[in-house]
């Protein structure tokens, strides 16, 4: 089951605690160096919480009644970016994966990007990742990439990836 997040859903803290950890630890770069402690993972989710009340969009799937993944939209706010959003930390349980989750977050993400009149989307990952060959496989397009970009969860410098999709509803 995919969910949308509000903003009084603390409760599911702990649990996207635990699917952070479990992303970086297995090697994700989603902006954090392993190992990932509880107590960073905290931090982050506190601070995501409050941003969903000002145009930060946030979705979990829930799978044997835990949080196996989630995935982020940012609204752009500048006058001249009204008609774009960018995808982030896109995590899926590592024993949950290659069973749908992400494309069905990705999917929840994109229609209602669509329906705030959204048509572009853009995102970046790690070049070479597994994460990227899910976003080549659902249409993205890459943009270009940036050497040395951010440093991977075991701290060596890897490019980054930047790619963009033209969104209509229900893909």
């Amino acid at each position: 089951m995919i969910s949308l997040v509000q903003p009084g859903d603390a409760f599911l803290i702990p649990g996207l605690c635990s699917l952070l950890k479990d992303a970086v630890d297995g090697g994700a770069s989603v902006g954090f160096l392993a190992p990932l402690s509880m107590e960073d993972a905290n931090q982050y989710w506190q601070q995501v919480f409050p941003a969903l009340q000002s145009g930060l969009y946030l979705w979990v799937a829930i799978k044997d009644e835990k949080i196996v993944g989630s995935v982020q939209l940012a609204l752009c706010g500048k006058q001249n970016g009204q008609h774009r959003a960018e995808i982030q930390k896109l995590f899926v349980l590592r024993e949950y994966r290659g069973q749908g989750v992400s494309s069905k977050l990705m999917k929840a993400a994109e229609n209602f990007a669509f329906q705030l009149g959204r048509s572009l989307l853009v995102l970046d990952t790690e070049a070479g990742s597994d994460a990227e060959l899910i976003y080549l496989h659902s249409g993205w397009k890459a943009a270009g990439s940036i050497p040395d970009y951010a440093k991977s969860p075991n701290g060596e410098l890897r490019p980054t990836v930047y790619y963009y999709k033209f969104i209509q509803p229900n893909v």
